[in-house]
């Protein structure tokens, strides 16, 4: 068997469904191993756009097999909708789907509460997408949360245990001044969902093992990025899970020594969405034409990205966290017709010149961009995939970067278009 892991290197929207279609037919099996439906991956092919919020944007290609692994924390609702979009399409995709018993459940309480203590939070508000995301972690980590395969239970052993966690929900959904949610009702609508879902539900270790056995090749699909990691990313700015290399094996069941491959993608500048330190961040006019230009809005939220100069001192913090084989390098249309491109190669923070990546949000809150800066170009290659095809400037800063980050970005995108895609050294 083989694996290969795709990661966010940046704050997420990073364009990694993108490399995951387009890896697809050199895989049998792709799984999502972290994050829910706070995730928005979007893939656009001749037949349209499709937008991915828990289902694994790899299951485009008919022949692939899916899983949604014990990582995940999953709405059920929201999950059912987006099948059912795809299914309206011609895509059913209910027979290749699998989903772990051991992922958690979002329920009803999770996304009020979400709402409630981002409200509560004010102008320290971490941005949440309010998805339920944060409290059904926090559930799983108390040990108190329902999992998928309970959906399984006798319908009284349901009903009395989605009653029991609606209940102690309750109680903090008081304290913070809002109505209770009705147990019953919330256990009447999970009980009403759980055919649909139960066809699906398996005992994902048995079928990661089974996999491995019959020499699979398995796509493990990140979401988030790594500088949104829960405990490597800029606390408290951050997801609530692991979303860098260690989240890929614990959020699968496969082992260290299964990877193969891990790509890291980088968009050609860096976004955020939300709030936290963002040392490159532009405010004017070349923030807006990169905004305007890369269409940065969120798949999952419409809110508009922040948007800033390539931080090199946080790609290669990437690099290094997640020992990255290769990188993809996605949206180098989108600077295209600049007169001039800058890069971020160093930080100087309280007047002293460093070249790591603070792990401490406050300090990096403090941290100045170093610049440097790069002749733009004129035109954005074709559609033969052919590197030499690309401006020279677009080329020599793609080499810039491989040299800076000493890693090869063997995947170039220049357009949301599987076409508009250069493939380097065999990726």
């Amino acid at each position: 068997m083989s694996a290969t892991v795709i990661l966010g290197g940046q704050w997420g929207d990073e364009g990694k469904a993108k490399v995951v279609d387009f890896l697809m037919p050199h895989h049998d099996v792709v799984i999502r191993f972290q994050g829910g439906a706070n995730a928005g991956h979007t893939v656009v092919t001749d037949v349209g756009k499709f937008a991915f919020h828990q289902i694994p944007s790899g299951l485009l290609y008919p022949e692939i097999t899916g899983l949604l692994g014990n990582g995940m924390v999953i709405d059920p609702f929201g999950f059912l909708e987006e099948l059912r979009d795809l299914i309206s399409r011609g895509i059913d995709i209910s027979h290749r789907l699998f989903i772990s018993s051991a992922a958690h459940v979002v329920m009803p309480q999770h996304k009020l509460l979400d709402n409630l203590l981002e409200s509560e939070l004010k102008k320290d508000s971490i941005g949440s997408t309010k998805k339920g995301i944060g409290p059904a972690y926090s559930d799983k980590y108390t040990r108190r949360g329902m999992r998928m395969g309970d959906f399984l239970l006798p319908t009284d052993k349901l009903h009395e245990l989605i009653t029991e966690i609606v209940e102690s929900a309750n109680r903090q959904i008081k304290l913070l001044g809002a109505p209770p949610l009705s147990p019953k009702k919330v256990a009447a609508d999970l009980i009403n969902i759980r055919e649909l879902l139960s066809q699906m539900i398996i005992d994902s270790q048995e079928l990661v093992f089974k996999w491995k056995r019959e020499g699979k090749r398995i796509m493990l699909e990140g979401a988030q990025g790594t500088l949104l990691d829960i405990d490597h990313g800029t606390y408290p700015f951050v997801t609530s899970s692991s979303c860098s290399i260690g989240g890929a094996m614990t959020g699968s069941g496969l082992a260290a020594s299964d990877i193969d491959r891990v790509i890291g993608i980088f968009k050609a500048y860096t976004t955020r969405v939300g709030n936290g330190p963002f040392p490159t961040e532009l405010d004017g006019d070349d923030g807006k034409y990169l905004a305007d230009k890369g269409n940065e809005f969120g798949t999952t939220t419409g809110r508009p990205r922040r948007c800033g100069w390539l931080d090199l001192v946080a790609a290669r913090y990437a690099v290094q966290l997640n020992g990255l084989s290769e990188i993809a390098l996605t949206k180098l249309d989108v600077l295209e017709g600049m007169e001039k491109v800058k890069v971020c190669t160093a930080y100087e923070l309280d007047g002293k010149r460093i070249g790591y990546f603070p792990q401490n949000a406050g300090m990096l809150s403090r941290c100045k961009p170093v610049l440097e800066e790069f002749p733009g170009w004129e035109g954005n290659g074709d559609e033969s995939g052919d590197y030499d095809a690309l401006p020279e400037n677009a080329r020599k800063y793609v080499e810039m970067l491989e040299e800076r980050l000493e890693v090869k970005a063997s995947f170039i995108s220049h357009g949301p278009e599987r076409k508009k895609t250069i493939i380097r050294d065999g990726f």
